[in-house]
């Protein structure tokens, strides 16, 4: 399967994308753990149905020290007792910060829980977070991006 555009080939697409990935890089210096920044990447895939951020971002985790349990607990992460409570929190707010195209929202109890365990800037690193990985997920839905040949550091 091929995808319908060549993001990086095109050069408006690939200006475009290399300002957003200079955000991603600057949220992946935040004091927002790691970890929680991952778990939310995957989530947020998971639910908008991208293959390729979920193969990325499965295979970064993975790579980091993140254990096949929890990767693949994700998706149940309120059932599964892997999680922190910082972590619950953080997935609550990306699940219900992806699902707003679906008439949702956020709620108060979600960012209260979420600030119970974030400082403001990485509150802002979450949001942000949030906020970049259905921008990507979106442009690779859209273009029926393949997923499986991600390779650890691909993208820098």
């Amino acid at each position: 399967m091929d995808a319908r555009l060549n993001l990086m080939a095109n050069p408006l697409a690939g200006k475009a994308l290399k300002h957003i990935a200079t955000a991603g890089h600057l949220i992946n210096d935040s004091t927002l753990p790691a970890r929680t920044q991952e778990l939310v990447r995957i989530r947020a895939s998971q639910i908008n149905g991208c293959g390729f951020c979920l193969d990325m971002h499965t295979k970064d985790a993975a790579h980091a020290g993140e254990t096949p349990i929890r990767l693949n607990l994700v998706a149940t992460w309120r059932e599964a007792t892997v999680f922190t409570d910082a972590e619950r929190a953080a997935l609550e707010l990306a699940e219900q910060g992806t699902r707003i195209a679906d008439g949702g929202e956020v709620t108060d109890e979600a960012w209260a829980n979420a600030a119970a365990h974030y400082d403001e800037d990485q509150l802002a690193a979450l949001v942000c977070v949030i906020a970049l990985i259905n921008a990507f997920n979106r442009a690779n839905v859209i273009l029926r991006q393949p997923a499986g040949d991600y390779e650890v550091g691909q993208f820098g």
